[in-house]
């Protein structure tokens, strides 16, 4: 799996939650809710650390964004691409299909 940001999404992210760099950012899979893939389950977020080696990693401006691997089962066989629109005032979570 790869974890991807754009430009507003991590400027959002550095905005909204004002970490110091060290700090990291946790993707996972909840119930409830829809993404383009999944019925019932959408993306959570919360201000955590990784333990072990995560299933991916991303580090910008000192801030790692990353999914564990305890959420392999939402993200398996796709690519997370994290967005945000300032119309919507929302992030948007794309998935991309993971090809051979």
């Amino acid at each position: 799996m790869k974890l991807a940001l754009t430009e507003k999404a991590v400027q959002w992210f550095e905005e909204e939650f004002a970490l110091d760099k060290g700090k990291a950012i946790r993707f996972f899979g909840k119930t409830y809710g829809n993404t383009e893939v999944h019925e019932g389950f959408s993306v959570g977020l919360s201000v955590d650390q990784p333990e072990g080696e995560p299933l991916a990693k991303k580090e910008i401006n000192g801030i790692t964004y990353f999914a564990g691997k305890e959420d392999e089962w939402f993200f398996n066989g796709y690519d997370l691409e994290i967005d945000f629109d300032y119309d919507r005032e929302d992030l948007i979570y794309h998935f991309h299909a993971v090809t051979a």
